[in-house]
């Protein structure tokens, strides 16, 4: 899967308030049966998403159609539980572009920024001040701006620098993974062998 650069981005955002949201809700065991990362967005909160029969449930976020947006507001804690890739795949693959909390599980952090998804941990304070302008207003914006790593609340003005391990800012802005990472530096390589 090739993934995109990182560029600015100015959304709005969907708020799931829920603390602890581990990987099997993210994205239920059953549905990792595939081995490609296509198609994994369908099942995203599957079970919360829709009914025993599937249809949609309307009470869920995600089936709202006031909310929309590349970044996702989360509760305190998301992305606990199993270390499935499968859950990073399944954000990524919806559309959400950024995850915002005030804490991550590490492995999900890992496995996020290896996929293309920016996980910006903000203090409890900025999170709630997220969640409060959402409900305000769902059309309300918010900027994320990788290369100087702040995020910006625009109606209440606030804004936070959050931290990012440099070569994982990197590789986002050079939509590469690893491999990626690797092959661009092909030449510094060959040439080292050289010597």
């Amino acid at each position: 899967m090739a993934m995109d650069k990182f560029h600015k981005i100015l959304s709005s955002a969907i708020p799931l308030p829920i603390e602890n949201v581990d990987t099997d809700q993210i994205i239920p065991a059953r549905f990792l049966k595939a081995v490609e990362r296509k198609g994994f967005g369908d099942n995203l909160f599957r079970d919360w998403r829709y009914r025993k029969d599937s249809t949609p449930n309307p009470d869920f976020v995600l089936n709202n159609p006031k909310y929309s947006g590349t970044i996702l507001v989360a509760g305190k804690n998301f992305g606990s539980g199993s270390s499935r890739e499968h859950a990073a795949w399944a954000v990524y693959d919806f559309g959400f572009r950024v995850v915002v909390s005030s804490f991550f599980a590490d492995i999900f952090k890992g496995n996020v920024l290896n996929n293309g998804l920016l996980p910006i941990q903000v203090p409890e304070d900025f999170l709630t001040g997220m969640f409060g302008t959402i409900e305000k207003n769902p059309s309300a914006t918010f900027e994320v701006d990788l290369e100087t790593q702040t995020i910006r609340n625009n109606s209440l003005g606030t804004e936070f620098k959050f931290d990012i391990n440099p070569y994982k800012k990197e590789c986002l802005l050079k939509g590469y993974d690893d491999i990626d990472y690797l092959l661009s530096l092909k030449k510094e390589i060959e040439a080292f062998e050289m010597k």
